[in-house]
């Protein structure tokens, strides 16, 4: 039996976009549920995305174990054997990183919680034990399974500032001068970036409201460099379009619409091919932003804040 996560964006406000079907095109309800409450409870798309994905690896492992039932979830087929063995499985999976592992571990432990309104039925062996609050529960703490892996500590190596230079050089349009800017002179998120709309741009009083994770939203001062590259765009470059989101597509069928997740990874495939930088990605230059000492402006780069 095959397991699939489709996206359905004529679901209503209160229901997940994202379902969780079998082969037959039948709904898994109790994941579904699940997702449904989690939509309710304000998590973004971006979120509910990655529980769906989290729940259909754990169904699809789940539906291999013998004498289970995937389209039922109830307290005999599921306790903290099953998730030690769930845990031992994908330490046996090749690039599989520890963060995944723990926050699949933590979903089902909240998804437990959930349904059953209790902990996990104890595992024949003994696991660590430690307490934690449950969702919507208040002050009110019960014990947990502590099945934790350690997370080794990772450090990311910024770009260079030779390398930062040469990779902004390669880049020509307004559009992108300004996409690459805002990554670089004010640290934001690729997401962020591509959900900036018109009103969030308030150049003259120098500055910019970004819309973060969680829904959060920040004002943040915007540099003159920022700004004359984000004027030049939109005065020279940007189509007339009804769309609201600062950057949209220039070219082709797709002229006026926002500019999308692919489009901005393929613009920087593109750019980390012909400057050979390999390391260059929107995470990396937040990461040179807050540490940067900004490099001159070159003869090559054409328009841009050095």
């Amino acid at each position: 039996m095959k397991y699939l996560l489709q996206y359905r964006p004529e679901a209503p406000g209160s229901s997940s976009p994202y379902r969780l079907l079998d082969e037959q095109g039948r709904e898994i309800e109790w994941a579904n549920r699940f997702l449904d409450v989690q939509c309710v409870r304000g998590l973004q798309k971006l979120s509910l995305r990655a529980y769906g994905h989290a729940l259909l690896h754990f169904v699809r492992w789940w539906s291999r174990q013998p004498e289970v039932d995937v389209m039922r979830f109830e307290t005999s087929q599921f306790s903290e054997a099953t998730l030690l063995d769930y845990v031992r499985a994908q330490r046996e999976e090749p690039r599989k990183s520890v963060e995944t592992i723990n926050g699949r571990s933590a979903m089902l432990r909240r998804l437990f919680q959930f349904y059953f309104h209790a902990t996990m039925p104890h595992a024949p062996c003994l696991l660590p034990r430690r307490w934690w609050t449950p969702p919507g529960r208040g002050g009110r703490r019960t014990p947990g399974t502590d099945l934790r892996l350690r997370v080794p500590p990772r450090v990311i190596e910024p770009l260079s500032k030779e390398q930062v230079q040469r990779f902004w050089a390669s880049f020509r349009s307004s559009r992108d001068l300004a996409i690459v800017g805002l990554l670089l002179l004010n640290g934001l998120r690729s997401c962020e970036v591509l959900a900036l709309e018109l009103e969030d741009l308030l150049l003259s009083e120098g500055q910019l409201r970004v819309h973060g994770k969680g829904g959060k939203v920040r004002m943040m001062p915007l540099p003159p460099e920022t700004i004359r590259l984000l004027d030049a765009y939109l005065r020279t470059q940007r189509p007339l379009t009804n769309t609201a989101q600062v950057f949209v597509s220039l070219k082709g069928k797709a002229r006026g619409k926002p500019m999308t997740k692919e489009g901005l990874r393929r613009l920087f495939r593109y750019h980390r091919a012909t400057t050979t930088i390999g390391k260059a990605n929107p995470h990396r230059f937040r990461h040179y932003a807050s540490s940067r000492t900004m490099p001159p402006r070159t003869a090559q780069s054409g328009c841009g804040p050095w």
